[in-house]
């Protein structure tokens, strides 16, 4: 993650770079609130330009609905700390990646009742585990679950369908 800080001599006083990511810490992903934006791994960045902070981040895939509402969610984080000028930055490039999720971000995942991504060999040989049981016992049900980030599953163990985040 980039967390640099560029802060040029202001009347202001910023946050350091390592203040700034605490913060964002409080910032969820709506869809799985467990889960932070950092620990999914879409937070990319955080400087401080003269007055301004700098948000980067970057959306599990293109299309993802979530980005407008975690912009606004960073920016109110960031004004309940006295931090006026905002601007989050989209980046598309390079592509997000479940390699960037945290551990403890999968293990949030799991706890919560989804299969935590795989490798992608792993994944196509039927070896996504159930968050419920345990069991390696599963199938695909689709190729989309709750999300499009999400394929949906069920455990043939415990019979309980299940969302597997994608490895991407």
């Amino acid at each position: 993650m980039n967390a640099a800080t560029h802060n040029t001599s202001s009347a202001t006083e910023q946050p350091a770079a390592a203040e700034l990511l605490a913060l964002l810490e409080q910032v969820a992903d709506p869809e799985i609130p467990v889960i932070s934006i950092s620990e999914l791994g879409i937070l990319r960045g955080v400087e401080v330009d003269q007055e301004t902070v700098v948000v980067t981040i970057t959306p599990t895939y293109s299309g993802c609905p979530a980005m407008h509402e975690i912009s606004n969610e960073i920016k109110t984080v960031l004004h309940h700390a006295g931090i006026q000028k905002v601007q989050v930055k989209l980046q598309l490039s390079p592509s997000w990646t479940t390699q960037w999720m945290s551990e403890s971000g999968k293990r949030k995942l799991r706890e919560y009742g989804i299969a935590p991504p795989l490798d992608k060999g792993q994944a196509e040989q039927g070896h996504v585990q159930c968050p419920q049981c345990g069991s390696i016992e599963t199938e695909k049900i689709s190729e989309f679950g709750s999300t499009a980030c999400k394929a949906l599953y069920r455990c043939q163990a415990c019979r309980e369908p299940f969302d597997y985040f994608k490895c991407l």
